[in-house]
């Protein structure tokens, strides 16, 4: 049975309100220090999850896009993304995605031939402006390395989305196989570098088990199979609009949990990037234009259930 758009707007959106949780969980559970260690421990035990459950290997070609799309959205931004974690703090680092929009926006007008519209465009700006608001209380010198890691790791989740909406799927093949191929892929990437990097994996205690217990099922398998399965369905613009959900999150987490305090201005900016979410939900479709946009049009399946393709 086909999701009604509303619902695919919420189940894609709990993916980003789950990557919120990063910041915390990466902080307050997980041993200091460790964010190759810690980038290998959520994306490959999860994608070999996925594989087993999935028991689909790419074919042909798709064994090296599947190896780049893993690159871009895992073996580069994992670690990218927990040394800027560790680095800035939570709202700093969460509030570089909030351009993600606008990176989408443009490697959609080179990639995939859609031009923004200006309400894109706007309505990005808007979300970013937002976010930044609500890290208005950040003090201090900024960690150049940490932000430098949080600028990369954005433009490479921006690229690899486009990459995965240019590509569609192979005929047959769900999210879920999709997403297993990636983790496995980039967790495969990581491990060499983590092990010649930090060394032996850290002692482990109950709190750190259970943050890493977290960040390999919901917030890694769970989230990414649902955001690459609203990728399929959404266009790459519209999907990248609900990533400022993740750092609200992450500010609502602070607050909520480590007693952070929210300001009248980080609470506009909270409200000014909700609503630049929404709102990018209904912006104008592009037209279809290019070639392979109509060819993966035809063989990107509209629904996959317990396996089986359905048109």
């Amino acid at each position: 049975m086909a999701l009604s758009r509303p619902a695919l707007i919420t189940l894609t959106a709990l993916a980003p309100v789950s990557w919120g949780t990063t910041y915390a969980v990466t902080t307050e559970f997980l041993p200091p220090d460790r964010p190759l260690f810690t980038a290998l421990v959520r994306a490959l035990p999860a994608g070999l999850l996925l594989l087993a459950l999935a028991r689909v290997l790419p074919r042909g070609a798709w064994w090296w896009k599947a190896g780049v799309l893993g690159a871009l959205n895992i073996g580069a931004f994992f670690p990218l993304l927990f040394l800027s974690a560790y680095r800035l703090p939570g709202g700093l680092a969460a509030v570089v995605g909030s351009a993600g929009p606008l990176f989408v926006a443009g490697l959609s007008a080179l990639l995939l031939g859609q031009r923004p519209s200006a309400r894109t465009l706007v309505t990005g700006v808007v979300a970013a402006f937002g976010v930044s608001l609500v890290v208005l209380r950040a003090a201090g010198a900024l960690d150049t390395l940490g932000l430098l890691a949080a600028v990369a790791s954005t433009a490479s989740m921006s690229t690899g989305t486009v990459l995965t909406k240019r590509w569609g799927r192979p005929e047959g093949v769900g999210p879920l196989a999709l997403t297993g191929w990636q983790l496995t892929g980039g967790g495969l990437l990581i491990a060499p570098l983590a092990f010649l990097v930090e060394g032996a994996p850290p002692a482990l205690d109950g709190r750190a088990v259970g943050g890493y217990l977290y960040l390999a099922v919901a917030n890694t398998a769970v989230a990414y199979w649902l955001w690459f399965r609203g990728i399929g369905r959404m266009t790459a613009t519209q999907v990248t609009f609900l990533g400022p959900l993740s750092p609200l999150t992450a500010a609502v987490v602070g607050w909520a949990a480590l007693g952070q305090a929210l300001t009248p201005v980080q609470l506009v900016g909270m409200g000014l990037a909700f609503g630049a979410t929404v709102a990018g939900q209904f912006v104008t479709r592009p037209s279809r234009t290019l070639d392979h946009t109509r060819r993966n049009a035809r063989t990107e399946p509209t629904e996959v259930r317990d396996g089986a393709l359905r048109r």
